[in-house]
């Protein structure tokens, strides 16, 4: 690894690292509606989506709450409810990057248990969290890998982001989720991320965002790349992958070159590895 002396200031990192988490926290605008799915607390519904949704069947809303499925169980009643409002709100143009793809719902808690899945387009209108996970890959030299987001990406196009970083499918494990996110957006196969730490929880994300509210748990790794490993992108999603030192990486921060939630992953990394003053 590089020199201690590579390392932006401990403290400074900190206080960097505490600036991000705050700008992370956000209450959810102004009208928004506290969702309730199967009586649980999930989410947060955006102002824009109650009225294609209000009147359906399974849901009722009131001035105070939102409610999807109150006498309903987890299961294929629920899953099925979930699915039409889904379809509803992408009716209404609601759900920017429809993807096809299916989300735990996570009732809101330290230890949550799924209660049933939907469509990730509808995740930031209805408020409901999100898993990501990430991967910090450190070059055997002491430099960091970070990857550049495509243009075409429906947010934050053309920015710095962390070398890997995903949601969390429906039913899938964290781990084999970060596994699939390294393949897809590094060409890194499990051997080549073995060393990797655990998966860790760094941050909870809330804050308002265009279509509604990002609420996102935060997960974290970080591994050192064998000599000769040279990250690759296979999904067509990145368009530069480069490695730059922790002080390069330091002032990209500053300059605001990352999404925030790769700035607070890198922060949060730089701050632990930074020597002591």
């Amino acid at each position: 690894m590089q020199q201690s002396n590579s390392f932006p200031k401990k403290d400074d990192l900190f206080r960097l690292l505490q600036a991000l988490l705050a700008r992370a926290t956000q209450a959810p605008h102004h009208g928004s509606l506290p969702l309730f799915i199967a009586g649980h607390h999930c989410g947060f519904l955006f102002p824009g989506a109650i009225a294609p949704i209000a009147g359906m069947a399974g849901v009722a809303v009131t001035t105070d709450r939102a409610d999807f499925g109150r006498d309903l169980q987890p299961g294929q009643s629920l899953d099925s409810l979930l699915a039409e409002i889904a379809n509803v709100l992408r009716r209404a143009g609601k759900t920017p990057g429809w993807r096809n793809e299916l989300l735990d719902v996570l009732p809101d808690g330290p230890d949550s248990r799924p209660i049933g899945a939907i469509e990730r387009g509808v995740m930031r209108p209805l408020g409901l969290m999100t898993q990501a996970v990430h991967l910090s890959g450190w070059s055997q030299d002491g430099k960091l890998w970070v990857a550049r987001r495509s243009l075409t990406k429906a947010t934050d196009p053309g920015m710095w982001d962390t070398l890997v970083g995903g949601l969390v499918s429906a039913g899938e494990p964290i781990d084999l989720a970060l596994e699939r996110e390294a393949d897809e957006e590094a060409g890194l196969d499990a051997a080549d991320i073995a060393t990797r730490s655990p998966l860790r929880t760094i941050a909870r994300m809330k804050r308002q965002i265009p279509e509604g509210y990002q609420y996102e748990e935060v997960l974290t790794c970080e591994c050192v790349l064998t000599n000769g490993t040279a990250p690759e992108n296979r999904d067509g999603e990145v368009m530069e992958i480069d490695c730059f030192t922790p002080t390069r990486i330091y002032e990209m921060l500053l300059a605001g070159d990352f999404t925030l939630e790769a700035s607070i992953v890198l922060t949060e990394d730089l701050w632990r590895r930074a020597p002591q003053a």
